[in-house]
This record gives structure tokens, sequence and C-alpha cells, in this order.
């Protein structure tokens, strides 16, 4: 084992450890949709994928990374913390006076790109970015973080089909398939069993990845941002909502679940 591969095992166990902290402090936090995301934020700012300057987080040079599962990224505060896009003591200020790092993030904070309250919207603004780029004839990429419950709204399918008119090869999105949304399984709903035909059909390059296995995801983003074939690009990350947790980990309601929190203390305590 090598140390790039130790170094994103253990920065993908120091940010769920982290998350969990953030949410004892600040229940009002989405737990358990931010432990399925970890190792695909981890492996995005870790892996060598996403171009970023933490002292200029709007540099025109940047990749774009828009979070679309705003509520469901707070795992993403300790990385942009530790990456020096703020300071580590914002993170004991979660959802707190004084703070600036709410339970739902916004562009106050350095690193987001766009407003995350309202979901299905995050495809449609980076289809509109990696439009905008291609114009400019940046070789820039644009990601996009997406949950599979928003995949319900019909504006990420309007988006998918502009993007694939468009040969908009600089557009990547990651779903996080965790099967979960607010009001139970994605399946019980509107399933997505077929999620990678149906975008496929749809005129995307679409890979599938185990999304807790960070260097999988690591390798997955690198195949995908090096593909420009003219077709926009998917990596579909299969995860465990509320990962880690017992009674939370894929549980129907984990959505809007807070575990107690003697459990999650007790977590802290037996991990290292």
């Amino acid at each position: 084992m090598n140390s790039e591969t130790l170094d994103l095992r253990a920065k993908a166990h120091w940010v769920w450890r982290e998350t969990l902290a953030i949410h004892r402090r600040a229940p009002e936090t989405r737990l358990a949709s931010s432990l399925s995301a970890v190792e695909i934020f981890v492996a995005l700012y870790y892996g060598g994928v996403l171009r970023f300057d933490a002292s200029q987080p709007l540099a025109a040079h940047r990749d774009r990374c828009v979070i679309s599962k705003g509520h469901g990224s707070i795992c993403m505060y300790p990385i942009l913390a530790d990456l020096g896009f703020f300071s580590k003591d914002e993170l004991l200020r979660v959802c707190h006076s004084g703070g600036f790092l709410g339970g739902i993030p916004d562009p106050v904070i350095p690193g987001y790109e766009t407003v995350n309250g309202s979901l299905g919207h995050g495809l449609g603004v980076a289809t509109g970015m990696a439009l905008g780029l291609k114009r400019l004839d940046s070789d820039r990429q644009v990601f996009v973080v997406s949950g599979d419950g928003e995949l319900h709204e019909g504006a990420n399918w309007e988006a998918a089909m502009f993007a694939s008119q468009h040969r908009l090869d600089n557009l990547n999105l990651i779903i996080d398939d965790n099967g979960i949304s607010m009001l139970g399984y994605t399946d019980d709903i509107v399933s997505h069993h077929s999620l990678s035909e149906r975008l496929t059909a749809f005129g995307w390059d679409c890979r599938r990845v185990d999304g807790h296995d960070v260097l999988a995801v690591q390798a997955g983003l690198l195949e995908m941002k090096a593909t420009t074939a003219g077709k926009p690009k998917a990596l579909i990350a299969k995860t465990l909502k509320g990962r880690g947790v017992p009674g939370l980990e894929n549980a129907p309601l984990s959505h809007i679940l807070n575990p107690k929190p003697e459990l999650i203390d007790s977590l802290l305590e037996q991990l290292p």
C-alpha cells in the first residue's frame, strides 16, 4: 500500500469523524446525506481531480464544482478548512452565531459556487457553466455532485438533453446513489435501477463505481475528466446513506433522523 493510498483513505476517515463532530455541535445539519458523499469529496479535492486555488476561490483558472446536494455536503466543511479556504475555527461555529457555515451552504462560503437550497437545479446551472466555458474555448471543466433523489426533478433531464445536444464533454456529473430520499427508498418512489442506461440513452458517457472505495472513486473521476469524446459524462457512485452510524445507515428515514448525542460521542471515542 503506497502513501497515496494511505493518505486518501486516512483523509476519508478523518472527514467522516469531523462530519460527525460537526453534527454533534449542530444537530440541524443533515448527517446521513453528508456521510454518503465523504469519499466523493475527498477524491475530488485531494485526489488530483479538481483544479482550484484556495487563496482565490473564484479564480478564472479554476475548475467549477457545483454541489447540487448542498444539504448533504457538510462533509465539505472540514475539507475546505483543511485546504485553506477558510479558518478551521469556523468548524466550531457551524449553524452558530458569528459563523458563516450553515446547515444549507451558499456562496458566502469560499469554495461554494452556487445557492444549493432548492434541489434539482445544480445540473442545469452546471450545464450553463460548461456551455459558457466551451464558448470561451477554456480547458476548465465543470463537476456537479447530485443526490439520486433529486433526479426525480424533471429539470435534471432537460439539462441532460441540453448537455448532450451541445456535446458538453467538459461536464462531469457525479451521482451520490445512496438509494434514499427524504420520503424513503427511491426505488419505492421512482426507481433508479436503470439510471446508467437512462443517461446513456440521453447521450451521456456513464460509468459506475463503489462510492465508498475512495481509490476507485478517484480513478473513475480521473478517467472521466480525461475523456473528451463529445459527450457529457456521469459517474454513478453507489453509496450508503448514513454510512457507519448504527440505526442511521441505510434506514429509510435516515434523511431526517438524528442519532442520539450519546451514540455520536461513543463513535468518536471508539474510533481513532
